[in-house]
């Protein structure tokens, strides 16, 4: 496995010249990040060796190279999923390409389900803490040595990250934004309400299908990580709302815009 993402890395350092050390993972209903990016090189997902091809809808599957905000930075337009068939090792294989390219903070993005009573369909969750319900964890297996065998998962979503977004919030005056535990499951299907107040009495804010493996993997390799979940339906209520995947892309696209002024003003001021 090691030797395949070093393979990798080196392929896409052949055919890029900027030395990004900034990536961001753009997930459901917020792919028109890439939008806004200066690119020097878009790669299909199928054109790069040893990469697993995205199946979502609305996960377009590209890597972008390019600028963003001043800044050399590595997008992902789409990402990959355990539901999807993936092991958990092809899952996060970017996130280890990343770091061989030499990736320093990675900025992730997801679309989850509210299960704090207190939020709303369109906040933005930034992501303090995570509960790991997958079956499998990606560092199963033997150790590769971007980091050791046990490595510690406090402060998984960096504190200075979190501060910094904290400020910018309230400089830009910027509404519908919160902190909370992301909670991830393995998927595809959505929640039952049983399973919403479940995750909630275990401290859960929101729930998904993403973004716990790529973040062990990130730390695991030293990379700082700022999370973010678009909250695109409400699981915990006295009368839950059946929801659709349109739906969930519909109300992501919508919040991505002040999820782009936020990352935008972050990058400025790394």
């Amino acid at each position: 496995m090691y030797t395949k993402i070093q393979e990798t890395a080196s392929w896409l350092n052949e055919r890029h010249s900027s030395r990004p050390e900034v990536a961001i993972i753009l997930g459901t209903g917020l792919g028109s990040i890439a939008d806004e990016i200066e690119p020097e090189v878009e790669i299909s997902y199928k054109d790069i060796p040893h990469f697993p091809v995205s199946t979502v809808e609305g996960h377009e599957g590209k890597l972008i190279f390019g600028k963003y905000a001043g800044k050399d930075i590595l997008a992902m337009k789409g990402r990959f999923h355990y539901y999807e068939g993936y092991s958990m090792q092809e899952v996060t294989f970017p996130v280890r390409v990343m770091h061989e390219l030499g990736i320093k903070t990675l900025f992730v993005s997801n679309a989850a389900g509210g299960s704090n009573p207190t939020f709303h369909v369109g906040d933005l969750m930034i992501i303090t803490d995570h509960i790991n319900a997958f079956p499998e964890n990606p560092l199963r297996g033997k150790n590769i040595p971007t980091g050791p065998r046990f490595p510690e998962m406090n402060g998984a979503y960096d504190a200075q990250l979190i501060q910094l977004a904290d400020s910018i919030v309230k400089e830009q005056n910027i509404s519908g934004v919160v902190h909370g535990v992301y909670y991830g499951t393995q998927g595809p299907s959505y929640e039952t309400p049983a399973e919403y107040r479940a995750f909630h009495i275990l401290g859960a804010d929101a729930v998904g299908m993403s973004t716990v493996p790529e973040v062990i993997v990130a730390r695991h390799s030293g990379i700082k990580v700022f999370g973010v979940s678009v909250i695109t339906n409400m699981g915990l209520s006295d009368h839950p709302v059946s929801v659709s995947h349109e739906e969930v892309q519909q109300a992501g696209e919508q919040a991505g815009k002040r999820l782009k002024m936020i990352i935008k003003a972050m990058l400025c001021k790394l």
